[in-house]
């Protein structure tokens, strides 16, 4: 099969792979990515310290690829922000290792931000690999509880199907502009992973960076299949994290207005943790999010004062929280 990537200042779009002993899914995901019809295009693999010989892999049989081998597992944040300091593109996308990217994918995203210069980044339309009629996501959202919400999660891949103005991208399948990149600042390092795609698109949507939604840019994700649902690792970094998004992000009036929805959730994920054996994790997040408090707060002082948009913008990006369809979808994961 014929390969396209190079790595040279002609490329327009860097790829970004972050990779973690994920070498069982590197040959759909790079075989989808040389298949794409936009060109010129580079690919980087950031490799996490894996174990089991991906780096081997990749350079063995994807030798136009660049190759960033860090020694050790920094987290999905940490390994994205290497890759994000030495790209010289226009545009940057980033992928899951587990994830097949439509033909068309990268070009439809390209032509969305070329479209609308006001638009800082792009998110796709996810689709569940073995049950393609069926949305992973579309795009991220964010409620008035202050948690992150996948938008279209197991509806018919028929729905959400027009372009449209969203509070942020999940950056498993996404394109930014680099340029909004060194704006706002890379990945929250301290997250490691989780939510801190959700944090990056807080902050740009503050600075005035729009997100468009472009549902014609497709990828296929084997959700879940790195991080398992509900395991110990997602329910401690996404139930610590989501607390940092909260705190450093949303807008002192807007606390006043949904701190008691935000309080109620959290009192809602505990009785359901401690009904399905993560009550240790979920308390371990949220007492480790509380140690860090004066960092985040440092952090959103300059996250602040730097914001560009009022208050009304904000409030108009927020979903209502339907607490019941979210422990019904909870319920039928177990």
């Amino acid at each position: 099969m014929q390969r396209f990537y190079r790595w040279d200042l002609l490329d327009k779009v860097s790829i970004i792979v972050v990779n973690w002993d994920g070498k069982r899914f590197l040959s759909e995901c790079l075989d989808g990515l040389s298949q794409q019809i936009y060109q010129p295009l580079s690919l980087i693999v950031v490799d996490n310290g894996s174990s089991n010989g991906s780096v081997d892999f990749v350079n063995r049989n994807y030798p136009e690829v660049k190759t960033i081998a860090l020694p050790k597992n920094v987290g999905f944040s940490a390994a994205n922000n290497y890759a994000f300091k030495i790209i010289q593109t226009e545009y940057v996308a980033l992928l899951n290792n587990d994830a097949v990217p439509h033909p068309l994918w990268i070009k439809h995203l390209v032509e969305a931000l070329e479209s609308h210069p006001e638009v800082g980044f792009a998110a796709s339309k996810m689709l569940f690999y073995d049950n393609p009629e069926t949305i992973d996501r579309a795009g991220d959202a964010y409620s008035k509880a202050g948690t992150g919400l996948l938008r279209g999660r197991g509806e018919s891949a028929n729905n959400y199907n027009k372009q449209e103005w969203i509070f942020g991208a999940c950056a498993g399948a996404a394109l930014y502009r680099t340029s909004m990149l060194k704006d706002i600042g890379f990945f929250d390092e301290d997250f490691f992973l989780l939510y801190e795609d959700v944090d990056l698109s807080f902050r740009a949507q503050l600075k005035g960076y729009k997100c468009l939604y472009v549902p014609e840019a497709i990828v296929y994700h084997m959700a879940s299949s790195s991080i398992v649902y509900d395991s110990p690792i997602s329910v401690y970094y996404s139930h610590r994290n989501l607390e940092w998004v909260y705190i450093k992000n949303m807008p002192s009036n807007l606390i006043l207005k949904t701190i008691w929805l935000h309080i109620i959730y959290d009192i809602a994920a505990l009785l359901f943790f401690a009904a399905n054996d993560r009550i240790k994790e979920f308390i371990k997040a949220k007492w480790d999010a509380l140690k860090c408090l004066k960092v985040m707060l440092k952090k959103r002082r300059q996250i602040q004062r730097n914001r560009k948009v009022d208050d009304d913008y904000i409030w108009g990006l927020l979903e209502r929280e339907l607490f019941i369809p979210r422990l019904t979808r909870r319920l039928r994961k177990n």
